[in-house]
């Protein structure tokens, strides 16, 4: 069983209340964090070696510390909860139960930024968990958690909740901040970085909801202890949202260094394959990261066991590797359609692109359309090979990584699988059903 903590109360009645928090250990770690300079702070969380759990995995600490302190303007932490990320629910689950957690690790992350206003902008669509964040919020202001000379140290913060508008645009840090600021959400053209020019051309720090959570354990054991968990440079405890054709489907805490082919067969964790059918493919970090086979996800081209760590998902970079990304863990068995599988997370791109950027606008319209094409059976062979092309224009092309996202499926799904491609196209008959199909060729003919 491996080391739990964000999850440890989990099962705990009434968590959600301050009351019961408190009880359980609860804003100990902000009482110890205010006796500590902030410098002292930012240096645990380098310590400690955290790197970011919204998908890009860079580290906490050093992120910290590139915030402007010269230039006297005020300084901002903002929270992204705007998980929109096909695959992952963790940070949602985060909130809804153990809200207060969440709210710590502001406090004490705000404090060692030298933020005395912040936010948490939450995804638009979980207005349920808005409110519950809001009652936790009002909660930490009547317990002087928050407000004005917290706990007698001098220290004023601020803290709101704003619900976006359901864009997954918006989990980009910078265009979460232009909808914070009451505009569309566009990216920015980066630099300036949002450390020294973010919220209203302010220093501001972007962090993931579970970063800021995992904070006050940090704090609790100190960095050093933290960095002990895990491996290499992957340290602590991550959260895995498991979903697909697996027993166990749900939310795990694991211990960064875990081996995969352990997480999808072990009856602690996802409890393995459902219906006794064979492992096909996973995606291992939600929809935007690199499908792998089962034989590159259990183990590298070296033939060592694949663990759950940035490192060793990412060996052999994208040829046989993928990323750990936000930890939306989707298994496929031996009966899932690539292709179709495909359509839909090219369709989802194609809609939620913010169109500002030519390649990604014009590119994921064009994939959408040709694997559309393929699955009426209307492809070609050319197809395809138009398909790798269009990605190939895409990637790094664009001001934001959503044109990234949208292309490394479709590179991985027909570099891993092109055979299943080509069977589309040249035996439309058996994906299709019969009298669809024919029905088709009847159009061809009398047109």
């Amino acid at each position: 069983m491996g080391k739990k903590l964000l999850t440890e109360h989990f099962g705990v009645q009434g968590i959600q209340q301050l009351q019961v928090y408190k009880q359980h250990g609860g804003y100990a770690s902000l009482e110890k964090a205010l006796k500590k300079t902030p410098d002292e702070i930012v240096n645990e969380v380098m310590t400690s070696g955290l790197r970011g759990r919204g998908g890009a995995g860079f580290p906490t600490g050093r992120k910290w510390s590139f915030i402007d302190k010269k230039s006297g303007k005020p300084r901002y932490l903002v929270c992204n909860a705007d998980e929109s990320e096909p695959g992952t629910f963790k940070d949602r689950y985060l909130m809804e139960v153990n809200p207060h957690l969440l709210i710590e690790g502001m406090i004490i992350s705000s404090f060692a930024l030298g933020a005395h206003l912040s936010y948490i902008y939450i995804r638009g669509e979980l207005l349920y968990v808005y409110h519950i964040l809001e009652k936790a919020i009002a909660e930490a202001y009547e317990a002087g958690y928050l407000g004005k000379n917290i706990l007698g140290t001098g220290y004023d913060l601020e803290l709101y909740c704003h619900p976006g508008g359901g864009a997954y645009i918006c989990g980009e840090e910078t265009a979460l901040i232009e909808s914070l600021e009451g505009k569309r959400g566009n990216p920015r053209i980066k630099p300036p970085f949002p450390a020294i020019s973010g919220l209203y051309n302010n220093p501001t720090v972007v962090n993931n909801v579970e970063s800021i959570a995992t904070v006050p354990a940090i704090i609790a054991m100190g960095g050093e202890e933290y960095a002990k968990i895990g491996i290499g440079h992957s340290k602590g405890t991550k959260l895995i949202s498991a979903c697909g054709h697996i027993k166990k489907p749900g939310i795990y805490e694991i211990e960064l260094g875990l081996p995969v082919e352990e997480f999808i067969y072990s009856d602690e964790y996802c409890g393995g394959i459902r219906g006794g059918r064979k492992l096909k493919a996973v995606v291992a970090g939600g929809s935007s990261v690199p499908i792998l086979p089962a034989e590159l996800i259990l183990k590298t081209e070296k033939g060592e066991p694949r663990l759950m760590s940035y490192e060793s998902l990412s060996d052999g970079g994208f040829t046989s590797g993928t990323m750990l990304g936000s930890g939306g863990f989707i298994v496929m068995d031996e009966t899932t359609s690539i292709v179709k599988n495909l359509f839909n997370f090219t369709r989802f791109y194609h809609h939620e692109s913010c169109g500002q950027c030519s390649p990604c606008r014009e590119g994921t319209a064009w994939m959408e359309k040709i694997l559309h094409r393929i699955l009426h059976g209307h492809g070609t062979l050319k197809d395809v090979d138009l398909l790798w092309t269009l990605q190939k224009n895409i990637d790094g092309k664009t001001i934001c990584p959503l044109g990234d996202a949208a292309a490394w499926p479709v590179a991985s799904a027909i570099r891993h699988f092109r055979s299943e491609f080509e069977d589309f196209v040249q035996h439309p008959e058996k994906h299709l059903d019969v009298k669809h199909y024919f029905n088709q060729i009847e159009k061809k003919e009398l047109a």
